[in-house]
């Protein structure tokens, strides 16, 4: 008996060597839930880059799309909970919550957040000739003549609608919306007269305004954007208002905290660096260091606002 719980002791020795393994040790597939080549792609491809040098590892980006972005997320709510697959979402990822019907996921259970990893505002932009020169011009005008004024937009449920539909109901005003598929036929709408103004994402709309072929009145962001100084924000107009676009990185829920520490850490190394900084800034993209808990509490917040405003203006997904 005493040669047999020696021998069950000695079994035991390797295992006291061993040591979790140190992560990474392999690639890191980064979803993202939209088609090549957009701006969500495009910073994608930049943050994978310096994550990958900062976690000396390879991210590989993965597309996606589908489904208003629920495709992909849906991917990376049921893989792993390992951090090797992670999801790069846009704030679709909550208004999603409440426009998209029938939800595969729970949102706020499905997946851990581990960081924001970007903000822009967006854009109103009009035609040079148009006589609105400030935000409080074209509201004056709707209070005056509800209904009449148009504002295109990328798609019913986009961020962009939905930022416009928050500027009707801030400034309480009546607008006519005309959605498109996309922000190019808006635009080219806009600039032909067939519409009053767009609501655009900054990288969609700088190319234009810095042709001069449309007018920034101004950007939806709590605070001016170093890279529009000159054009004031809706809420300096009307306190409170902001619709800013940003983008998050999210692993599938129940990924150990260590891993999204060592992911957070990463992200936000990215963010900093002067790459991600000069190639993002022709699309007006920003960040500043935050934690998995500020992503958390502020999804939390994003999905009670974009509800009310959804529910309020009647919204459906387009």
């Amino acid at each position: 008996m005493a040669g047999l719980g020696l021998a069950a002791a000695l079994s035991w020795l390797p295992l006291a060597g061993h040591t979790a393994p140190v992560f990474p040790d392999k690639p890191i597939h980064l979803v993202v839930p939209f088609p090549p080549g957009g701006g969500t792609d495009t910073l994608a491809r930049v943050l994978a880059e310096r994550m990958g040098a900062e976690l000396k590892t390879s991210v590989i980006v993965e597309n996606r799309p589908g489904a208003g972005t629920v495709v992909g997320s849906d991917y990376v709510a049921r893989s792993d909970p390992s951090g090797y697959t992670l999801l790069l979402n846009t704030s679709a990822h909550a208004i999603n919550d409440t426009l998209a019907p029938r939800l595969p996921y729970e949102t706020e259970q499905a997946f851990a957040p581990i960081a924001i990893v970007g903000r822009a505002p967006n854009v109103v932009v009009v035609r040079p000739d148009s006589p609105f020169k400030t935000i409080e011009d074209i509201a004056a005008y709707a209070r005056t003549h509800p209904g009449k004024l148009t504002f295109g937009s990328s798609g019913n449920g986009t961020a962009v609608h939905l930022a416009a539909e928050l500027f009707k109901e801030t400034a309480r005003i009546s607008l006519t919306h005309v959605p498109y598929k996309g922000a190019s036929p808006a635009m080219t709408d806009l600039i032909g007269g067939q519409i009053d103004m767009f609501f655009g994402t900054a990288g969609a709309v700088t190319p234009l305004v810095k042709a001069g072929k449309l007018r920034a009145v101004a950007i939806t962001s709590t605070e001016r954007s170093p890279y529009w100084p000159g054009v004031p924000t809706i809420a300096e107009t009307y306190p409170g208002y902001a619709a800013d676009v940003w983008y998050a990185l999210f692993a599938a829920a129940k990924t150990p905290p260590a891993v999204i520490d060592a992911l957070n850490r990463a992200a936000i190394g990215a963010t900093q660096s002067d790459l991600f900084k000069q190639r993002m800034g022709s699309e007006g993209i920003t960040n500043s260091p935050n934690t998995p808990a500020d992503l958390a509490r502020y999804v939390h917040e994003e999905i009670a606002r974009w509800r009310k405003v959804i529910q309020d203006g009647h919204v459906a997904m387009g």
